[in-house]
């Protein structure tokens, strides 16, 4: 199941190499705020999640928004499962422009 919906991107973080065993790794991280769950009255207020988005080449497309962190944008979410638990994953990321009065 596809989503589309605005979220505020607080961080990144990009991981490649090779493990001691011969395995290759390569991941980004995006760091996103997301509502606390308020359903029992027992939370109030967001958080910043980690969420999987693909390999480092991800994070190289926005190396040059550092600067500009934490960032509005447009994104593409799928809610996937493997049949016992489900996920989020954060497929594509657009930063929104900054309207005239910014920051």
């Amino acid at each position: 199941m596809k989503l589309q919906t605005k979220i505020l991107v607080t961080g990144m973080k990009r991981s490649k190499g090779t493990l001691e065993n011969g395995n290759a790794y390569d991941s980004t991280k995006l760091y996103a705020m997301t509502d606390l769950d308020d359903r029992k009255g027992n939370g109030m207020g967001q958080a910043t999640v980690e969420y999987g988005f693909g390999t480092s080449d991800e994070y190289e497309k926005f190396k040059h928004l550092a600067h500009l962190f934490p960032i509005e944008c447009e994104a593409e979410l799928e809610i996937i499962t493997n049949g016992r638990t489900q996920s989020t994953v954060i497929t594509a990321i657009k930063p929104v422009a900054k309207s005239a009065q910014g920051k």
